[in-house]
């Protein structure tokens, strides 16, 4: 609190003296977290008749107390200082926002009434089944949830597809609105986004465009691996997010990998979704994805033992998705056929729908021989040591298929072409993501080759 001069007038004495108050006082109610993101900042800088005008730095914490404390502020400035007082809440300047005229129960300031986005019904954090492959992701997202802008800003979870990035993405949203309905948030996938850019560039709406994204107090970004190789996207995410950043903002990112193997995202993008949390989530072991269909079961009021749970998590092969579709077409097939699900018929079904499956992933050296036909190169040249382009040029096709397919660690690629360097495996795998890009007969090429030896991948 800075110390009253004698150029301060006497209702600016009174003022910072109310607030001293005012401030202890809240202290006593509001969560050391919350007060010093929310309260602490607040600086009373005006009183006049019966108005007490409080900065207030960005527009986020703005919409925060105005929304959750403004009749508290009221209430306890009106005790303090012994008459009846408005509040009026001022942007900094930087923000740019109007100012309007104070009313006795708080601010005027324009907030949308209630988010469009619906969190999908099914995506709680209570039904989102905890083990050693996403701990650490669902631990971030609750932090998230509970003190958004606070915690881990921002979150970036990254994982196989059909493991629950979204799922948290939705639970963060939905544990959000449930505390404020009129919470602003925007969930959107990277694909969605890239599509919205275009469209408001083209119809002249950018600034509308800006807005919707950045006018929030939480951004969702689902996919961002998506915009790979996109530059103008990318560089209008950059923007968002540092815009966002700078307020204090809560963003969530999610991604099918870590931050440092989005090659073909820009470096000042990557760095940045490094400096908060990056969680994975990572495939479940068996009895994660034992206890992941029980969960599923429940929901969906489907009678199973947990014997017929293992058959499932030990012999469906795949994602969660693939998983929780396995358990209904057991119950509907069950159901059709007017039989019990019992462990003898969740074996059948595995045996007639995934045995074929279990084994589908290629092996390394059925890669490596795949792209050696392709190219006309021997597996042993592959493998070897020769600096030939042609050779060279088969050998990161071999390593960018190996690691799109099996999603081994660079270490684990390297040793496989013959102990290897981990960084010439990356350099490898850039080259061709690269190269893919702005040439589509390699694009082509490099896709054949993964449909053919992996159709699922």
């Amino acid at each position: 609190m800075d110390q009253p001069t004698f150029f301060d007038s006497d209702n600016l004495i009174r003022l910072r003296g109310a607030w001293e108050q005012v401030q202890r006082r809240l202290q006593a109610e509001i969560k050391p977290a919350y007060f010093d993101r929310f309260i602490r900042p607040l600086q009373p800088n005006q009183f006049e008749d019966g108005v007490v005008t409080l900065a207030v730095p960005g527009k986020f914490i703005l919409e925060w107390v105005k929304d959750r404390y403004i009749d508290t502020l009221r209430d306890l400035f009106t005790d303090e200082l012994g008459e009846e007082i408005a509040i009026r809440l001022q942007p900094e300047a930087r923000e740019r926002a109007p100012i309007d005229s104070p009313v006795s129960s708080g601010v005027s300031v324009t907030v949308q009434d209630e988010t469009k986005f619906r969190p999908n019904d099914r995506f709680h954090f209570d039904t989102f089944v905890v083990g050693q492959s996403n701990r650490l992701a669902f631990a971030g997202a609750k932090a998230v949830a509970t003190e958004p802008g606070c915690k881990f800003n921002p979150l970036f979870i990254y994982g196989p597809s059909g493991l629950g990035k979204t799922h948290l993405l939705h639970a963060i949203a939905r544990e959000i609105l449930l505390d404020d309905p009129r919470f602003p948030l925007v969930y959107v996938s990277a694909q969605q986004f890239a599509e919205q850019f275009v469209n408001a560039l083209q119809n002249n709406r950018i600034d509308q465009f800006r807005r919707s994204q950045r006018n929030v107090g939480i951004w969702l970004l689902d996919d961002v691996q998506f915009i790979a190789g996109k530059e103008k996207t990318q560089e209008e995410i950059f923007h968002t997010f540092n815009y966002l950043h700078s307020l204090g903002k809560q963003i969530v990112v999610t991604s099918d990998r870590p931050p440092r193997d989005l090659f073909l995202m820009e470096e000042r993008l990557r760095s940045r979704f490094e400096a908060g949390l990056v969680a994975d989530i990572q495939q479940p072991d068996t009895e994660t994805r034992c206890a992941i269909i029980q969960s599923k079961a429940d929901q969906d009021r489907i009678d199973i033992s947990h014997e017929v749970a293992m058959v499932l998590a030990e012999g469906v092969p795949g994602n969660i998705r693939i998983l929780e579709g396995a358990l209904t077409k057991l119950a509907v097939q069950a159901s059709i056929e007017g039989r019990e699900v019992s462990v003898d018929f969740a074996q059948l079904l595995v045996e007639q729908h995934y045995r074929n499956r279990l084994h589908s992933k290629p092996s390394f050296p059925q890669i490596v021989e795949a792209v050696g036909k392709t190219f006309n190169i021997g597996l042993d040249e592959i493998k070897g040591a020769s600096r030939k382009a042609p050779i060279v040029h088969a050998r990161h096709i071999a390593v960018f298929i190996t690691r799109e397919i099996t999603g081994d660690s660079w270490k684990h690629i390297g040793s496989l072409f013959g102990d290897r360097d981990h960084t010439s495996m990356m350099h490898g795998y850039q080259k061709i993501s690269e190269m893919m890009v702005r040439d589509r007969e390699l694009r082509s090429v490099v896709k054949h080759l993964l449909r053919t030896l992996h159709p699922d991948a």
